[in-house]
């Protein structure tokens, strides 16, 4: 099992900024491909971002497309997840995971139940 510890979330205004960051122990960060997720009060927690154990590939959300970036690296055993332009919808607790490796593309990363490691969330808030 991968542990992994989610930090980085805060208040910020619309159209600022924030940086999250997920530090994974316990494995080889290399061994998994990793996800990001958020959960908005009263709502389904729902895919944001994923990206291949090596970095090679990534996926969006069509909600975050163009506003949010994923990013690791593997010898620090971090995930990271850069939000610009943030709006007040996307306040929610965000969530790094991680799943094996897989080889069949997007359909692999937006279902929470192909994640069996998640961290404990981060609470994102923005106002309007």
């Amino acid at each position: 099992q991968v542990q992994l510890v989610e930090s980085g979330g805060g208040l910020v205004q619309a159209g600022g900024s924030l940086r999250l960051s997920c530090a994974a122990s316990g494995r080889t960060l290399s061994n998994y491909d990793m996800g990001w997720f958020r959960q908005a009060p009263g709502k389904d927690r729902e895919f944001v971002a994923a990206i291949t154990w090596g970095g090679g590939s990534t996926y969006y959300s069509d909600s975050v497309k163009g506003r949010f970036t994923i990013s690791r690296d593997n010898p620090k055993s971090t995930l990271y997840l850069q939000m610009n332009s943030l709006k007040f919808e996307d306040t929610a607790v965000y969530y790094c995971a991680a799943r094996t490796r897989c080889y069949i593309g997007r359909a692999c990363y937006t279902d929470t139940n192909k994640y069996p490691n998640w961290g404990q969330g981060t609470q994102v808030t923005v106002s309007s």
